[in-house]
């Protein structure tokens, strides 16, 4: 069942009761096969870490001006929440969408971690973040779904062969851990 969750706080702010009229006015009229759900942010929060495969499907919230709204912390709050399901915040891609996915589309992806100024240049990031990203770049912004699929199943395979990196509990290196997904994925390309 195709899912749509949006995030806001109408309980308190105008803004988010507009939101919800756009929201529903648009699904109605443009997507009227999806189930649209409305859920406020804070006990979406709550949801994710009792249950969060009650959210499984797309999560949308509105995204105001990032210096003015607390709406706009929304994504990254949630999705640093969301680290703890996996275990590791430098696991996990993220990609906001100017679009409809299934053809190429303005967007911007990006790990859901920050920049770690703290553990710059010590070797230790995890890129596989980063590297996911670059999947949902293809994806979505260039609509290049076998070369999504072929970096992703090169992470799988590199996690697959044993690839830790601290925050996983291992020792591997950024630049090792790069690598070594490169050399997964050349493996994939040359088969």
């Amino acid at each position: 069942d195709a899912r749509v969750i949006s995030l806001d706080k109408a309980n308190v702010l105008a803004t988010s009761r507009l939101w919800r009229q756009v929201v529903e006015e648009v699904y109605k009229n443009e997507f009227p096969e999806l189930k649209v759900e409305h859920q406020l942010i804070d006990s979406a929060a709550m949801i994710m870490v009792k249950s969060p495969t009650k959210l499984n499907g797309v999560v949308i919230a509105p995204n105001l001006a990032a210096n003015v709204s607390p709406l706009s912390l929304t994504g990254d709050i949630l999705s640093d929440e969301a680290s703890a399901i996996s275990g590791s915040i430098g696991l996990l891609p993220s990609a906001s969408l100017c679009g409809l996915p299934g053809t190429a589309v303005p967007s911007i992806c990006e790990p859901i971690h920050g920049s770690a100024p703290d553990i710059s240049g010590q070797g230790i990031v995890n890129p596989i973040g980063t590297i996911l990203s670059v999947a949902m770049m293809f994806r979505y912004s260039l609509n290049l779904a076998h070369e999504a699929k072929v970096v992703e199943d090169a992470v799988r395979a590199a996690i697959d062969a044993g690839l830790r990196t601290k925050d996983m509990g291992g020792s591997t290196g950024t630049v090792e851990a790069g690598d070594a997904i490169v050399a997964e994925l050349v493996k994939i390309l040359k088969a």
